[in-house]
């Protein structure tokens, strides 16, 4: 398959064209001593966010009401919950349960994305 079909990055008015493929390692950009986040899809329900971390930047640590999954797609970070840290690179994802501290530390630059899922239930 040709990529240039894949090379469907966001419109200026950042949506993503539904339906439509695209390469979500390209989504975001690296930004000089930045973190830029861009919204995939937000609902009522839960969101899709891109990051991502220049060199040096990271996360605080934070807790969450809702489960978030986190899935690094470019680099590599510690990704330390409840105090217990996990090394992820390229292609690996976590599942931060909520309710739980989480803190993302970073280990060079890298892009990762995070799924919320917000349940009533909870």
């Amino acid at each position: 398959m040709d990529t240039k079909e894949l090379e469907k990055l966001p419109s200026k008015d950042g949506e993503i064209e539904k339906g439509t493929a695209h390469i979500i390692v390209e989504l975001i950009k690296y930004e000089h001593n930045a973190i830029v986040s861009k919204s995939i899809m937000k609902k009522a329900t839960g969101s899709i966010n891109a990051l991502s971390f220049a060199n040096g930047e990271g996360l605080n640590e934070k807790t969450s009401p809702f489960d978030t999954y986190a899935q690094i797609i470019d680099g590599s970070a510690i990704i330390e919950i409840d105090g217990k840290a996990s090394m992820l690179k390229t292609g690996d994802g976590i599942l931060i349960p909520a309710h739980q501290p989480s803190h993302i530390k970073p280990n060079g630059r890298f892009k990762l994305i995070l799924t919320v899922i917000k349940s009533g239930y909870e």
